[in-house]
């Protein structure tokens, strides 16, 4: 990886630093020199620290909530616990316990957990929520404008639920949540299984909002087929907007990393 595509991925990792430690991403931008694995490791280790406090008071909670109805919880979760707690609780309850709970939960609130979770503790229960709930939480988070949450959703459901919310986004939406995904194979497979017509329009959105480095950072983790694919929609757009796109990729040095992308801009 050159330097300019380390640093594009060290941005996308100091976003999620940030969000984790509570912080604006400006706070860590000394880290943006640092290799983004090493970021990524540090972001871990922040988050096992946060969800590993207070872990033996969790686990005796958890283990209490087995003898209430699983209406009764719900209720209790969403008037009572909250969702930080909740979030910290649910890699502790048995799985389909904990998404009998969720299922029953309103969006609003699933979308506050899910801003609080650690999805590596809790993929079980992501990966079991009903299509039509992850649905509803994409278009809360979409409003809210959490990419980031909105990522871990993507990293962490099966492929097809991950496609049914990837759906419900809009182009520039889709750009931002892209880039700050953790799994680059997830990125992929989901990017390789779009409807065709949102290519073009992910370029448009890309040169529309200004999300070029966005757009790169996430085409470099893409298979081949998929960044022709780019590579040809980019084409059509207007030669303004393809020298826009130039511009930019020199600017981050990135451009000659590009492949059929960047012939396809200086065209």
């Amino acid at each position: 990886m050159s330097g300019a595509l380390a640093r594009l991925a060290a941005q996308a990792e100091v976003l999620k630093l940030a969000r984790v430690l509570g912080a604006p991403p400006e706070r860590f931008a000394f880290l943006l020199d640092v290799p983004p694995d090493d970021i990524r490791a540090l972001r871990h280790q922040a988050t096992d620290v946060l969800f590993d406090s207070n872990l033996d008071a969790l686990r005796r909670m958890a283990a209490a909530s087995r003898l209430l109805p699983a209406a009764v919880l719900a209720v209790m979760t969403e008037k009572a616990f909250g969702p930080l707690l909740s979030a910290r609780m649910a890699g502790l309850v048995d799985t389909a316990r904990a998404v009998d709970i969720a299922s029953r939960l309103s969006p609003g609130f699933l979308a506050d957990v899910a801003a609080e979770l650690d999805p590596r503790r809790a993929a079980g229960v992501i990966a079991g929520m009903p299509p039509a709930s992850v649905t509803e939480v994409t278009r809360e988070l979409q409003r809210r404008e959490d990419w980031i949450t909105l990522a871990r959703f993507v990293d962490h459901v099966p492929e097809e639920t991950a496609l049914t919310g990837l759906a419900e986004l809009h182009d520039a939406a889709l750009l931002r949540v892209g880039f700050v995904l953790d799994d680059a194979g997830r990125a992929a497979t989901v990017f390789e299984r779009l409807p065709e017509h949102r290519y073009p329009r992910l370029v448009l959105a890309a040169d529309e909002h200004d999300l070029w480095a966005m757009m790169f950072g996430l085409h470099l983790r893409l298979h081949e087929p998929v960044r022709l694919r780019f590579a040809d929609a980019a084409a059509s757009l207007e030669p303004a907007a393809r020298a826009r796109a130039a511009e930019r990729g020199r600017d981050l040095g990135v451009l000659d990393d590009l492949g059929p992308l960047r012939a396809a801009l200086l065209a």
